[in-house]
């Protein structure tokens, strides 16, 4: 009697249909900037092969950069441009291709190092088109007691600063490592110089937020700025005397101008 009465609870237990295990899905990872894409940039960087560079670039890098443009464009709402969203973020992330050889690992995370310098770049060139923007005056606001010699020396000091500043910079781009020679120290010095490239998109010429600007982009700190700083400065001056006297900078790779 026992017997029948297992069987037919094993019969019944048969009848019943069986559940399906769903399997867990596999929830997809957000990090789009992770530590393969840095790998990849490392790899990038050692390569001196321009075909095995450019694959990388492309299956590696490529879609990392596209994203960390368009998530910095948002975030931060840099939407002063005269031009499309599409072309904005190329020219971001171009500019971030241009500054991968700077990268350094032992320094910080590739995605700290690209946010930053992707930052940067739209700092100051959104500055720039806001200020335009917000330019309207109309004719009822023409001053009808211009000085005109005043403007006129002001415009021939403006000319002579461009010019002074434009030699300036080509020196610097011809003996900057020959000047400084740790990288940390050329890194600063190239940041000021990338604030004198691009100072009519500045806004703020403050010394603290040129400093924080800095910073940002380098990851030094003040006093290691201030020290690069210092010794630019003599040869801002030696350079400034150079100029006023001849009219022109030896912009050559001369190591020193002293």
């Amino acid at each position: 009697m026992l017997a029948k009465q297992q069987s037919k609870k094993v019969v019944e237990a048969m009848k019943k249909p069986v559940k399906e295990v769903k399997k867990k899905r596999r929830k997809k990872s957000k990090m789009y900037f992770g530590q393969p894409v840095q790998d990849a940039v490392i790899r990038y960087n050692e390569s001196t092969n321009p075909a095995v560079k450019n694959e990388i670039y492309r299956t590696e890098i490529a879609a990392a950069f596209d994203k960390m443009a368009e998530n910095l464009i948002h975030t931060f709402k840099f939407y002063y441009f005269d031009y499309p969203f599409t072309e904005v973020k190329h020219e971001v992330v171009s500019f971030m291709v241009m500054q991968m050889p700077k990268y350094n690992p032992d320094k910080g995370r590739a995605f700290s190092y690209f946010s930053v310098v992707g930052k940067n770049y739209l700092i100051l060139n959104n500055n720039n088109n806001y200020k335009k923007m917000k330019i309207h005056d109309g004719i009822d606001v023409l001053d009808f007691k211009r000085n005109i010699r005043s403007e006129t020396v002001i415009d021939e000091a403006s000319e002579f600063n461009r010019e002074f500043v434009n030699q300036m910079l080509d020196y610097w781009e011809n003996n900057i490592t020959n000047i400084f020679h740790r990288q940390k120290d050329i890194l600063v010095a190239d940041s000021v110089l990338e604030l004198f490239r691009k100072r009519q998109n500045i806004e703020n010429f403050n010394k603290k937020a040129l400093y924080i600007m800095i910073r940002e982009m380098t990851g030094s700190n003040t006093q290691h700025i201030t020290r690069v700083v210092n010794q630019m400065k003599k040869f801002y001056f030696n350079m400034m005397a150079e100029f006023s006297q001849t009219g022109q900078i030896d912009t050559s790779n001369t190591g020193s101008i002293f």
